[in-house]
């Protein structure tokens, strides 16, 4: 991609809103560096325009005669810089007023503000990057646990990028080859040439099946999973909530039908990102603010992702537990016999014409969730793939055009096995490597990138 100079020159506060220790004012652009200096005044020695790339130096930001702040000024000339455009990154304190004040004199000296995500946006269109490792770059801020990081770390180290890169070298390739037979009929083997293409169509293929089998991890690590909660009244739903957040988050008494809302909590269990539900206690009632939270009950179990149906072991099974039993059907579903530090009556032999996995559990003594750990692991990410060392999708835009790039080299096995001229199978291996050349931003349409930069923060 060309190296783009014709931007003007953006501002914005590249940390966190809030006290801190230190606040950075990222300036980028041709006059970035003019900018700073206009209203920097160090300390000892010459002012900024005349420092080496990447040096800090101290001194003071002074606006209409006025000091706003102490300040290290970092020095960063193109194209050796995150836009590859000139950046120039002044350090103060972190206080909102101090900082604000700063971008203020910034932004009245000659910048603008930044959009948000326009310095990514500046690094993909000045070719740094491709879209791939800038969308990376919003994963690995907004990642919420290690599994999430590292597959974003991966994608933002280019691996998916060199994935991709590796299938259109190999789809180009094969164009080429059907092409050269074209310009010289007369030292083409026809049968030959079939063959190889089909061979290569299926390897690429195949490749293109794992990144898509791989998309659901790598949807999984960023959105989470919407897991639900169910049980009938006092099975001891909340306990169980209150123990894998690990805090007293939901009211537990003896009464049934404590919780009559729906309770929403994030979890990171081990390294997979759960968006956990309580929901009230299925039962017949007549109370009409309970009826209604068993109604959201049954609604949000046939939203839900994974269904966790607390059952209670110290006790026959009830109707209720048959109705919660029978929401898991269809669903990924793992049944929990709670309350085993009580006397048992009900086992997993119990519940085996169920199609779930039944897992002994105390929420009040805290054992057994090492167990659903694992059972949850081994359900939504298989350990087939290591998102550290693999190719993980983070978009669904990306998974979309692996799509279609599938669809199009099936067309060429078609084109094939139809006795189709040779020209039909360079349009659809033509149109695969287009597909591919979406997902590193090749060929896509400006407002899919301003929707896709839309979501960063002004400082990135």
């Amino acid at each position: 991609m060309p190296f783009v100079t014709e931007f003007d020159t953006i501002a914005a506060i590249a940390t966190a809103t809030g006290s801190g220790g230190i606040g950075i004012v990222r300036i980028s652009g041709e006059d970035a560096i003019k900018i700073a200096d206009s209203i920097f005044v160090p300390r000892s020695g010459e002012g900024l325009l005349k420092r080496k790339s990447h040096t800090m130096t101290y001194g003071s930001i002074v606006f209409n005669g006025e000091t706003v702040d102490e300040a290290l000024v970092s020095v960063m000339l193109a194209p050796n810089t995150y836009t590859r455009e000139n950046v120039a990154e002044i350090n103060c304190h972190g206080g909102y007023s101090a900082v604000t004040a700063v971008l203020d004199a910034v932004l009245k000296s000659g910048a603008r503000i930044a959009q948000p995500g326009e310095f990514t946006k500046r690094a993909f269109l000045n070719g740094r990057i491709d879209l791939t490792q800038a969308q990376a770059v919003i994963d690995v801020i907004n990642a919420g646990t290690q599994e999430s990081r590292k597959a974003a770390v991966a994608r933002l180290e280019g691996r998916l990028s060199g994935r991709i890169a590796e299938l259109r070298e190999k789809i180009l390739t094969m164009t080429a080859h059907i092409e050269v037979n074209m310009d010289y009929p007369e030292h083409d083997n026809e049968t030959e040439t079939f063959e190889s293409i089909k061979k290569g169509v299926r390897e690429v293929t195949a490749q293109i099946d794992r990144l898509i089998d791989g998309a659901e991890t790598g949807r999984i690590l960023k959105e989470g999973i919407k897991t639900v909660i169910l049980g009938r009244p006092n099975v001891g739903k909340s306990s169980l909530l209150n123990s894998l957040l690990d805090e007293e988050r939901a009211i537990v008494t003896d009464i049934p039908g404590t919780t009559r809302d729906i309770l929403q909590e994030s979890l990171n269990l081990g390294g997979i990102p759960l968006n956990l539900i309580d929901t009230a206690g299925i039962r017949d009632t007549a109370d009409t603010v309970e009826k209604m939270g068993v109604e959201r009950s049954r609604k949000y179990a046939r939203e839900a992702e994974l269904i966790l149906a607390v059952i209670d072991s110290s006790s026959p099974l009830t109707n209720e537990d048959n109705e919660i039993l029978e929401l898991t059907r269809g669903k990924k579903a793992i049944i929990l016999l709670n309350k085993t530090d009580l006397e048992r009556v009900l086992s997993a032999d119990d519940l085996k014409n169920w199609d779930c996995a039944v897992l002994d559990i105390s929420a009040k003594n805290e054992t057994g969730l090492e167990a659903l750990e694992s059972e949850i692991r081994k359900m939504f990410l298989s350990g087939e793939v290591n998102v550290s060392q693999e190719a993980v999708i983070g978009a669904e835009r990306d998974k979309a055009s692996l799509i279609k790039a599938k669809q199009s080299l099936e067309n060429v096995l078609s084109t094939i096995d139809g006795g189709l001229p040779e020209d039909f199978l360079t349009m659809d291996l033509t149109e695969a490597y287009t597909f591919l050349g979406e997902i590193v931003g090749e060929a896509v349409e400006d407002d899919i990138i301003d929707k896709i930069f839309s979501e960063f923060c002004l400082g990135k």
